[in-house]
């Protein structure tokens, strides 16, 4: 295993000898605004076809209207970097509660309706046995909301296959993308999370821009948090208040209505160290952590075997913090 890991990186030192590497921070929602600073790009000249945006509310849930959404892949960058969803590549997440939930952001991507998506590995586990398995299919426009663009998801009993119900992918069979944390969130604000009449109809309200939590990975307050809530009108009678902090996620899941389902946060590890921890191998920052990290990932190409499938979704039976 050394021996590959040497060679591995050894292959990326000499593709990245004639330049130098920095590990940064994920940009804040406002570096994607375009917010004016001594550096900012000139004004657009006389003439200069201005890009297209999205409103503040690309989704919003309207009454009576249809929804349909017109998907543009220029308006899509290549990461997720949100600052209360950040599906860094290499971050794992780890919940309890009345459910044990792993999730684990891969180096894999998805073409959905021409926009590159991040893929997000989650699997619920009832003691050792997996019970649910996805894989869920995220893009963040340039404006920083984050759409969900569907999953492959797979629900277990006695290590079988028991329902893939609720897999959908946006553009096929009338499924439609939506957004599950906006750029500039307010309260108020109410939007689809997906939309497949009769399979996937998840709909969030954002009820706080503020406050305090706390679980075994930390304690966040003030402006670093916000609070949303979750329903479906497939299931009426169900109501769940989800809790995010900035610069990780989700912290907390539980149901208002419908249960006394509940789960936390206990373990998180963002970006590059959560693939190094994965590995077994010491952490380490800078230009050596990148480096060890793309060769992990380099490997990880030969010798990773498919994933079953997958979901970090709330399922419409199990409630599952999925950020």
């Amino acid at each position: 295993m050394h021996r590959r890991i040497r060679a591995a990186v050894a292959c990326l030192a000499l593709v990245a000898g004639g330049c130098s590497t920095a590990v940064s921070t994920p940009s804040p929602i406002v570096s994607q605004q375009g917010t004016a600073s001594a550096s900012a790009a000139p004004s657009p000249s006389v003439g200069t076809t201005p890009l297209a945006t999205f409103p503040r509310n690309p989704a919003p849930i309207v009454d009576g209207q249809a929804y349909n959404q017109t998907i543009d892949p220029a308006m899509f960058v290549d990461r997720v970097d949100n600052p209360f969803l950040p599906w860094i590549v290499g971050s794992r997440f780890i919940f309890d509660g009345t459910e044990h939930v792993e999730v684990n952001v891969l180096p894999d991507t998805k073409m959905i309706l021409g926009v590159k998506t991040t893929v997000v590995h989650d699997q619920v586990f009832s003691g050792k046995e997996v019970t649910e398995d996805t894989l869920d299919w995220y893009a963040q426009d340039r404006q920083g909301n984050v759409w969900y663009f569907g999953e492959q998801t797979a629900e277990y009993k006695n290590g079988k296959v028991a329902s893939t119900e609720g897999s959908w992918v946006g553009g096929v069979d009338g499924a439609q993308p939506g957004i599950v944390m906006l750029a500039q969130p307010e309260v108020g604000d109410s939007y689809r999370q997906e939309y497949k009449k009769g399979e996937a109809e998840d709909l969030a309200a954002v009820t706080a821009v503020t406050g305090s939590i706390s679980s075994k990975a930390g304690s966040w307050s003030g402006a670093d948090v916000l609070v949303t809530e979750e329903w479906t009108p497939l299931e009426p009678g169900v109501r769940e208040q989800k809790t995010y902090a900035r610069g990780v996620g989700n912290v907390e899941a539980h149901l208002l209505k419908g249960g006394k389902e509940e789960t936390s946060l206990t373990s998180v590890t963002i970006g590059a160290s959560a693939a190094l921890v994965t590995a077994g191998l010491p952490t380490a920052d800078g230009p050596f952590a990148l480096l060890l990290l793309l060769g992990l990932f380099a490997i990880s190409t030969v010798t990773r075997t498919a994933h079953p499938g997958v979901r970090s979704r709330p399922s419409r039976r199990h409630t599952t913090p999925t950020g």
